[in-house]
């Protein structure tokens, strides 16, 4: 079993049906070890792409409330980390929600980053690691 932090993307994919990933998704969610990681930022853009939905946005926080998604950090605990992710790729740029992924990794290096954002595939983690990676 794989221990994992979750992303946007897959999250999505995970509660909508439509989306093209979905069965992936939940194909992958197989190999994982619950609960999944998460950030803050990643819940509030998960929420944004499902407001259409609110049988997806029930899922979703129904998967909080039953411990199978946690959010283990505080931005403003760790505001200066991420302040300085942003700052290194702000060239990219680097979304708030991406900055709380990749220093995630690094809390917590044994997790994979279940993601369907190629960008992950440029970050680091502790200056020049490469993040593992759960991706189609």
């Amino acid at each position: 079993m794989i221990d994992a932090i979750v992303d946007t993307g897959s999250l999505v994919a995970v509660l909508n049906r439509r989306e093209s990933h979905h069965l992936w998704a939940i194909d992958q969610l197989d190999s994982m070890r619950l609960p999944l990681l998460t950030c803050e930022p990643v819940i509030t853009e998960v929420l944004f792409l499902l407001s259409h939905s609110s049988i997806a946005v029930q899922g979703l926080w129904r998967l909080i409330q039953d411990g199978e998604i946690v959010i283990p950090f505080s931005l403003n605990d760790e505001r200066e980390a991420i302040q300085k992710l942003m700052m290194k790729y702000a060239d990219q740029p680097m979304s708030l929600a991406d900055a709380c992924l990749v220093w995630m990794s690094e809390l917590f290096p044994e997790h994979f980053l279940f993601t369907l954002d190629s960008d992950f595939k440029t970050y680091r983690r502790f200056g020049r690691r490469v993040i593992p990676l759960i991706t189609p």
